[in-house]
């Protein structure tokens, strides 16, 4: 058991003691923060889940917006394994959620994490990518994403990984890297021969950043950026590249 069970008594072996708690880093996110907060509520099994919004920004301007009293609101260094790593020592719950501020969890969410979750195969997985486009060009690249996860199995964080609490733990958080901080923790998980569980069910990501920077030249960067990245160049020289 981890300093978490020990306290409670509780096992993850049992979907029923599987409390969940839901980690979004945020910067400059007021615009979408408290729409995404009520989603998670929305959903089923809500009721026992804590919500964690970690802000790097200096003058936490998107705390300053939340409207819920549930959520647990807190300033944390700028970066964002930094912050899911602050957020992550704050939490409760023995199953963490890292969710990106612009992107809804499937309704069936809680349900799904606590099934796979309470199978002592997993200890770690993620959901389907899906994006909030219709256009054809949208519906590829995600096709595409979707068909690197199945033969890589390797998630990326705008999936919603989830992870247990005391697994996390053991990894020491995510690497305090500016950038490919889940690959990164993926890869170790790999290491451990841990398997990642791959939901059928898909979240809701904002297409904003493929209509704002052109959806092919982000695909690329990004799969260029990926492929430098296991190919050794370390991630402090990548994020130049990745914000040019």
């Amino acid at each position: 058991m981890n300093e978490h069970q020990r306290k409670t008594g509780k096992s993850l072996n049992d979907e029923d003691n599987c409390r969940i708690s839901v980690i979004i880093p945020v910067l400059h996110e007021s615009a979408v923060i408290n729409e995404t907060v009520q989603h998670v509520f929305s959903i089923d099994g809500s009721e026992d889940c804590e919500v964690i919004v970690a802000d790097g920004s200096d003058n936490a301007d998107t705390l300053g917006v939340i409207k819920d009293g549930r959520i647990t609101k807190m300033q944390s260094s700028p970066g964002r394994a930094i912050q899911m790593n602050a957020g992550a020592n704050a939490a409760c719950g023995n199953v963490l959620v890292f969710l990106h501020a612009d992107t809804f969890l499937p309704k069936n969410a809680f349900t799904v994490i606590k099934n796979a979750i309470s199978k002592q195969q997993y200890a770690v997985g993620a959901f389907k990518l899906g994006l909030d486009s219709d256009k054809l060009t949208m519906k590829i690249i995600t096709a595409l994403a979707n068909l690197r996860n199945r033969i890589l199995r390797i998630p990326y964080g705008d999936q919603a990984i989830f992870i247990r609490r005391e697994l996390f733990e053991e990894l020491g958080g995510f690497p305090a890297i500016p950038l490919m901080e889940d690959i990164e923790l993926m890869k170790r998980l790999k290491r451990k021969g841990c398997k990642v569980f791959f939901s059928k069910a898909k979240v809701t990501s904002s297409a904003r950043r493929w209509q704002k920077e052109g959806p092919w030249r982000c695909s690329a960067r990004n799969l260029i950026i990926s492929a430098m990245y296991h190919l050794g160049v370390p991630a402090e020289r990548l994020v130049r590249f990745y914000r040019s």
